[in-house]
């Protein structure tokens, strides 16, 4: 039975606490909107309408109607002096750009190159090195070696004396 009323209980919570957090979401828009209303109501009756004799907006075609069948293209093609004018800022403008390409492509060919030089110099320094530490890695493994067979040579010698030593009668560990 707890149970069932501690499930009931829960559920009573969730709810008020749903209604509460509508409530303090959607509440104050709902109090300035039905507050707005209540003025409203009362601005009718104090404040006559207006009356308003205000020409209509000018259109553009109004004002200069010449404007309305101009276009981009039709700027100065009745004029040969113009046009050849304009055909020769076109080319100007396009030997412009081919140098500014021809500039941008040369700074890229001359970062390229600089880049390569360090590359490679880099390259070569990783060769140094990586050289350095093969010769070392050899010195170490004959080094190694040296010390391996230096090592058998007195366990054979260690072996010998405890033979000898055995022989005449030492007891050892």
């Amino acid at each position: 039975m707890s149970r069932r009323s501690s499930g009931t209980c829960l559920r009573l919570c969730l709810v008020t606490f749903a209604v509460v957090s509508a409530l303090a979401v959607c509440g104050p828009a709902l109090y300035w909107r039905f507050k707005k209303t209540l003025k409203l109501g009362d601005s009718k009756s104090s404040c006559p309408p207006c009356i308003c004799d205000c020409p209509p907006p000018l259109s553009l075609l109004n004002i200069a109607p010449g404007l309305s069948n101009l276009s981009i293209t039709d700027c100065g093609s009745n004029d040969p002096d113009l046009k050849q004018e304009m055909e020769k800022q076109f080319v100007d403008l396009l030997t412009e750009e081919l140098k500014l390409q021809k500039a941008v492509a040369e700074e890229h060919s001359r970062h390229m190159n600089i880049t390569f030089g360090e590359a490679k110099r880099v390259a070569s320094q990783y060769q140094k090195e990586a050289e350095k530490c093969i010769s070392a890695t050899e010195t170490c493994e004959d080094a190694r070696e040296r010390a391996e067979a230096s090592l058998i040579r007195e366990r054979k010698v260690t072996t010998l004396w405890e033979q000898r030593a055995r022989q005449i009668g030492w007891e050892g560990e």
